[in-house]
């Protein structure tokens, strides 16, 4: 089931969201998931665990057909008061997504694996619901940003109390689990301190520290592969019990 976000909770996520890290992560995270997803305006794209919708408000400017998702009645509430009627908000559970299959051409998961407990089933669920790719987005439990945000929860009030954070290769694991040896593109972002925020702006954005895999914030595309199996019935043993031709009795 995972950790379903309270209200004062919810309140913490969205004054983190607002603070100058929290902004900066969304700038930087946002770049980063356009650039692995390259989607096109009018895809449906569907944001599973969108807390209070930051996200589907840059998948809406983009022209895209936005739905979010949340187990929070309370982190809907806000993100319903943030975007009124350009997004389809549902609550649910991203391990049991009340989707049909394919319904999507896109869907993310940002900051969300870090609060379920089978993180396997939800991208199961992601790769049903959609047909092109989906995107995943965690914090990284080998960043200097996240180790010292882990110690902080141990003394306050926070989110990262009840996150479980990743490494890019136990994601990558998850996502083989989940879908196979699928196409995958990942990158990384890097927060630097902001004290050098001057000057570091252009490191930020090089394609080399994006590929470094320490970064704060992972992101992995996967491309959805489907196959057709069937079952192939011998002749022989089909004629031997009488099984009727599927394409006919020959006529002659």
């Amino acid at each position: 089931m995972g950790h379903v976000f309270d209200l004062k909770l919810a309140r913490l996520y969205e004054a983190w969201q607002k603070s100058p890290e929290g902004i900066l992560l969304d700038r930087l995270s946002s770049e980063l998931i356009v650039r692995l997803l390259r989607p096109q305006k009018g895809e449906r794209i569907l944001d599973i665990g969108c807390g209070t919708g930051n996200h589907l408000l840059l998948f809406y400017r983009l022209g895209f057909d936005v739905t979010g998702l949340d187990a929070s009645p309370y982190m809907l509430d806000i993100a319903r008061s943030r975007l009124g009627n350009k997004a389809s908000l549902k609550i649910g559970r991203a391990e049991n997504l009340p989707f049909e299959d394919n319904e999507f051409d896109l869907a993310t998961l940002i900051i969300t694996l870090e609060f379920l407990d089978d993180p396997v089933a939800a991208l199961r669920e992601a790769g049903r619901v959609t047909r092109n790719k989906v995107f995943v987005g965690v914090l990284n439990s080998l960043s200097f940003e996240c180790m010292c945000k882990k110690f902080h929860a141990l003394f306050h009030d926070s989110i990262f109390r009840e996150a479980h954070l990743f490494t890019l290769w136990r994601l990558k694991g998850h996502v083989i689990n989940a879908y196979g040896n699928v196409p995958m593109e990942c990158g990384s972002i890097q927060m630097m301190p902001f004290f050098f925020r001057n000057y570091t702006k252009r490191i930020e954005m090089s394609s080399s520290v994006q590929s470094y895999p320490f970064g704060t914030f992972l992101g992995l595309a996967s491309k959805m592969i489907y196959t057709l199996r069937t079952e192939n019935i011998k002749i022989a043993e089909g004629l031997k019990k009488g099984v009727e031709s599927p394409i006919g009795s020959p006529g002659f």
